[in-house]
């Protein structure tokens, strides 16, 4: 069964068409060299148009004291001491770069009385160093990147699904998919690839991401590759996503709500703060307040839907209306509930994957010749604690300079490799679940791995949850065997959902191993039967689907950069 439809080359192949993605396809482009972006969904409505915060340089134009070397110390001390040290540098080194191609393509940021961009405090920095555009600094990014991968005449294929990574003796050469809309077939060969595709928060019940977003596409491209995985583990849990309506499960409500005087209510009536940090209460640290939510919705002092109560309601009307307007609007629209009279439910909620591909900090590269990941699909920048601001930081810096080694790598090329039996593989991959007509539904099937990732490795874990959690997806992978994919008139969304179970598995696998090997508490990972950090795990944990878990060691800090380490604050600042 062949339906091949589409046969496409070009010398770099980006997947993915967020932020990070456009940016690498920007690179590229603005080399001369030829490059195709593709993603799942329109790049107008990428994941990245949801950031608020902000973008993390030291531009020094709040605190004239401020420096890229303060900039990398305070990441490596929020990281835990995990991340890559050069990463970081690399990271802290260009991020102002970043900010510059951004006005170079139009960017609107907020500005100072004099004209020079505006900075705030963003979570745990040591200085004003975010800068931002409003409320809407990923939306106005996307917006510049677009326009410009416009005026290049970038190729933007939107609604191609992915579904394999082209390989052959340990080298890519392209990307094999299909057409959400028609199931029309895709195969591209490319020279390099560059995975743009997120992380995998989605595989939890309450998520940031939205419904087809963060899946762990990534994960499983690159590990069926054969590249490997690091920290899959280390996930950032925001402390107020919204429980309900069941159609937007996860959105979150910013940290503002809790800077302004929000309040977080059990179902008992009490500010139940007070019993986790006394003397901050709601102001305490992100990882503190997701934690007391998670066990006041434990212990069976949540709602009904598994949340607790934010309420504003106390707060002068003209405040909440001035001062957060977009939490707000957020539920009109979505709960038809006016906050500034009735509470409403949030819970802790998967917001950042902090491990991912591993990739090397020079370049991008993987164990695979010709792929790079960059953005949220790589590892190696956040460590165990994502400090406030970086993700826009990474993804810029990241896509700038693996498109700059995705150039260069194919400039050495004297000829586009193929491998006939590759291709056949992964069209035989899409004919054999087209075909599938078992009794289980596939997205039901995610729903199971939601649910067994949020009891037995959300917040808290401990070894006996983590090893429960291991069986029970080893049930769920029995049933998938068995699944039935249902093409219809709304196109071949359920044979992407289908693919989506697949990698929902392998990432929820490669957590669930790292978790149980990380017997420590460090940064966003807390293991209640480890309460302590452990010297002796200061290490990465790499991942394969074949090896399993493996310890590798972080690389040394400079000591002109550990210098200038210290604990800084992060009460009243902006989190996102």
């Amino acid at each position: 069964m062949s339906s091949l439809e589409h046969q496409l080359s070009t010398s770099v192949l980006v997947v993915g068409t967020g932020g990070a993605g456009l940016r690498a396809a920007i690179e590229v482009a603005e080399a001369g060299v030829a490059v195709i972006a593709v993603g799942r969904r329109a790049a107008g409505d990428a994941h990245t148009v949801l950031a608020t915060g902000g973008i993390s340089a030291a531009l020094a134009t709040a605190d004239p004291a401020d420096t890229w070397e303060q900039h990398a110390a305070d990441t490596l001390q929020e990281a835990r001491l995990l991340a890559d040290p050069r990463t970081v540098l690399a990271m802290a080194r260009n991020a102002a770069q970043g900010i510059n191609d951004l006005l170079r393509f139009g960017m609107r940021f907020d500005r100072q009385e004099d004209g020079r961009i505006a900075q705030r405090y963003s979570g745990a920095h040591s200085h004003p160093r975010t800068a931002y555009a409003g409320e809407r600094t990923g939306l106005e990014m996307q917006r510049v990147l677009r326009a410009r991968a416009s005026r290049l005449a970038v190729p933007v294929l939107s609604s191609l699904y992915v579904t394999r990574l082209l390989v052959d003796d340990g080298t890519v050469f392209g990307a094999y998919g299909f057409d959400l809309d028609d199931g029309s077939r895709y195969l591209v060969h490319a020279d390099a690839v560059i995975l743009a595709t997120g992380g995998h928060t989605r595989i939890w019940r309450h998520s940031s991401s939205r419904r087809d977003e963060n899946t762990g596409d990534s994960l499983r491209l690159a590990a069926e590759a054969g590249a490997r995985l690091r920290d899959a583990e280390l996930v950032q849990f925001h402390p107020l996503g919204l429980v309900e309506p069941d159609g937007s499960p996860g959105a979150l409500v910013g940290e503002a709500a809790r800077g302004e005087g929000g309040v977080l209510l059990n179902n008992l009536g009490e500010r139940f703060m007070a019993r986790y940090d006394p003397e901050r209460m709601e102001l305490s640290d992100r990882d503190t307040v997701a934690l007391a939510c998670y066990t006041e919705i434990r212990q069976g002092r949540g709602s009904q839907s598994g949340g607790v109560w934010l309420d504003l309601s106390h707060l002068p009307a003209d405040t909440v209306l001035s001062r957060l307007p977009r939490v707000h609007e957020t539920l009109l629209d979505l709960r038809k509930l006016d906050v500034t009279r009735d509470p409403f439910e949030v819970a802790p909620t998967a917001h950042f994957s902090m491990g991912g591909v591993r990739v090397r900090p020079e370049d991008g590269g993987t164990d695979v010749a010709g792929l790079f990941a960059i953005g949220e699909a790589a590892s190696g920048l956040h460590g165990a604690n994502r400090l406030g601001g970086n993700a826009l930081t990474e993804l810029l810096v990241s896509g700038r300079i693996a498109g700059r080694a995705a150039v260069e790598y194919s400039s050495r090329l004297s000829g586009q490799r193929r491998s006939r039996g590759a291709t056949r593989a992964a069209e035989a991959d899409v004919n054999r679940l087209l075909t599938a007509d078992g009794d289980h539904n596939v997205r039901g099937l995610q729903r199971s791995v939601r649910r067994l990732m949020t009891e037995h490795a959300g917040v808290v874990r401990d070894g006996p949850g983590l090893a429960a959690g291991l069986a029970g997806l080893d049930e769920v992978e029995a049933r998938a065997a068995d699944a039935g994919v249902h093409v219809d008139i709304g196109g071949f969304r359920d044979l992407a959902h289908a693919f989506d179970l697949k990698s929902t598995v392998l990432a929820a696998r490669a957590t669930l191993e790292c978790a149980l090997e990380r017997r420590e508490t460090r940064g966003s990972h807390h293991r209640s039967d480890y309460p302590d950090p452990d010297p002796e795990l200061r290490v990465n944990l790499v991942w394969s689907p074949k090896a399993g878990v493996r310890r590798e060691p972080v690389p040394p800090i400079p000591t002109d950069i550990a210098a200038l380490m210290h604990d800084v604050s992060a009460d009243g600042k902006l989190l996102e």
